[in-house]
């Protein structure tokens, strides 16, 4: 059997030097640096996302609002002086003052501890109640899984602003945000749990874990060590995007008056407090509004650019 030639008959064989040839894709390659992990991937996508570097100074911004409100004003939010009632902007006033003769400009810096400490607050909660409740069920399957989803399908059919105008109303005198947390805790932590539960599920039968169950380790083990680490980023994205839900759920309870007391500083309150004077003045309502919607902006954009990147199909959808 002769040997097939290299070239066919009347075509010349060339081969370029190998200093000729450029292998980009390869030289490309560091192969000197250690593979990046998930989360480190994440984060080398992350900061080179505009939306996430916008939101994220925001967000950064916000918190310190939050934490040290006497950076920005050294008014009391509620020293009021009815002889100052609808005054104008003045010099240490730049917002003017509502119709109690507050400091609306004090009042806005202000109302955002409430506002963000109760929807991060709730967040943790969240996820903490439903992540725990999703993951066991998802782990253990069986009955396990059907009684747990049965309790989850009991409180997600109750809407979380109704089961909490309820229950707050119900102890009004009571009220304050941990109370506020605790109910909202308790209406929330659905969504999370079935996310939490969904992602374990598919995660659970994974090769890695397989090998990892070959090898010796336990069930607790697989599930702490290998299973929640790579199921817990669906919930990051999804708790992400809640935290603004609950900042505005938290407006809302305010607003309607069954919320924080009524010593307290929010943005649901100086709204509700402003909307009688929106036709002759309003800016009152202008400020914390959008005090408000720009808070709640800062997290769905930080949401929105974590699920781009741990969840690309996301995206593509």
């Amino acid at each position: 059997m002769t040997p097939r030639p290299e070239t066919l008959p009347g075509q010349d064989h060339f081969v370029a030097p190998a200093e000729e040839v450029t292998l980009k894709a390869v030289d490309a390659v560091d192969t000197e640096r250690e593979p990046r992990s998930l989360w480190g991937e994440a984060w080398h996508s992350l900061i080179r996302n505009p939306v996430f570097l916008v939101s994220g100074m925001l967000i950064v911004f916000i918190l310190i609002v939050t934490l040290l409100p006497t950076l920005f004003t050294s008014q009391d939010p509620r020293y009021c002086v009815l002889a100052n009632s609808y005054g104008g902007p003045q010099p240490g006033h730049p917002f003017g003052f509502d119709k109690q003769g507050c400091d609306v400009y004090a009042r806005v810096i202000y109302g955002a501890r409430a506002s963000v400490s109760v929807g991060v607050l709730t967040t943790l909660g969240v996820v903490i109640l439903g992540g725990m409740i999703g993951a066991i069920a998802g782990f253990f399957g069986g009955w396990f899984d059907a009684v747990l989803s049965r309790f989850t399908d009991i409180f997600f059919a109750v809407p979380l602003v109704l089961g909490a105008i309820v229950i707050m109303q119900l102890f009004k005198q009571h009220a304050g945000v941990m109370l506020l947390v605790a109910v909202m805790v308790v209406f929330g932590w659905t969504a999370i749990a079935r996310i939490a539960r969904s992602s374990v599920m598919s995660v659970k039968n994974a090769e890695f874990v397989t090998a990892a169950t070959a090898l010796g380790a336990g069930r607790f083990t697989n599930l702490l060590r290998h299973i929640l680490p790579n199921a817990v980023a669906p919930v990051i994205v999804t708790a992400t995007v809640n935290l603004g839900v609950y900042i505005v759920v938290e407006a809302t309870l305010s607003f309607l008056g069954v919320g924080l007391p009524d010593s307290s500083v929010s943005w649901g309150m100086d709204i509700s407090k402003a909307q009688s004077s929106l036709r002759d003045r309003p800016t009152l309502l202008f400020y914390p509004a959008g005090a408000l919607a720009i808070t709640v902006l800062s997290f769905i954009m930080m949401g929105d650019a974590v699920r781009d990147v741990l969840d690309p199909k996301a995206k593509k959808r």
